[in-house]
């Protein structure tokens, strides 16, 4: 599903303190794919924050990591091999307060999983960041979900912003409990394409921006049709499509 939408508004500061923040959420599938591609996309869409899932983890990851920040104009804010994947990366105008990176509680014979967070201000707003990769197992993911509401509240941030893989559907139990106390973005205001999973014949989204009460959202979805981003580099890039939102966040906190 393509959303009829005018172009996102570009980052920014409003007269009475609030930012614009452009917030991209891509699993970027270890770096495996088109990494040249990758980094056009990313600096394509002028993020100010990225939440990355399926960060390199392992040999000399922060290497890996630092050359696609640079390569996509970015600074790397935190995550990593440290979060077992998930990432934030960010522009200049974010000044970080503090970073924390979360592993959380694993199943035998799954996949470590964690959270990358972060406080960051941008301008005269101040929001609390999340980037996350849920569990393929049901009941792991559902407590995940759980985890991932409780990690954000803890940010004690105003406002706060959530993204990632979530593995699973709108209609599956852990979307629905992220999506029951904190806003969809597609939801909420749908912009560009719906789904995310796969590049070639996108048919599902498991991907999504998510934010709490009071952060409005100004278009959010898969930037099919910006200007700069090719779909060829979409294709090429990863195993998923990203998420675009543009926020509007207030001043204060």
């Amino acid at each position: 599903m393509v959303a009829e939408h005018p172009g996102l508004p570009a980052s920014g500061t409003g007269e009475d303190g609030s930012a614009i923040v452009r917030v991209l959420s891509y699993n970027i599938r270890s770096m495996r794919d088109d990494r040249a591609a990758l980094a056009r996309v990313i600096q394509a869409c002028a993020p100010d924050l990225v939440l990355i899932q399926e960060a390199p983890r392992f040999f000399r990851w922060r290497k890996a990591a630092e050359r696609l920040a640079r390569a996509a104009g970015l600074v790397y804010v935190t995550g990593g091999g440290t979060t077992a994947g998930p990432m934030i990366l960010s522009t200049l105008r974010a000044h970080v307060e503090r970073t924390e990176d979360v592993l959380l509680p694993r199943t035998p014979g799954l996949h470590q999983r964690g959270f990358a967070t972060a406080v960051v201000r941008i301008g005269r707003a101040r929001l609390g960041v999340l980037s996350c990769h849920l569990s393929l197992a049901d009941r792991e993911r559902y407590e995940q979900a759980g985890l991932l509401l409780e990690r954000l509240a803890a940010l004690e941030t105003p406002h706060a912003v959530a993204g990632g893989d979530l593995n699973d559907r709108p209609e599956g139990r852990s979307f629905r409990r992220v999506a029951g106390a904190l806003r969809d973005g597609w939801a909420a205001e749908p912009w560009g394409g719906e789904f995310t999973s796969t590049p070639l014949e996108p048919r599902q989204r498991i991907d999504a921006v998510f934010t709490t009460d009071g952060v409005e959202v100004l278009g959010c979805g898969v930037p099919h049709g910006l200007p700069g981003v090719r779909e060829g580099d979409l294709q090429a890039a990863s195993d998923h499509l990203p998420v675009l939102a543009a926020l509007r966040v207030p001043a204060g906190g």
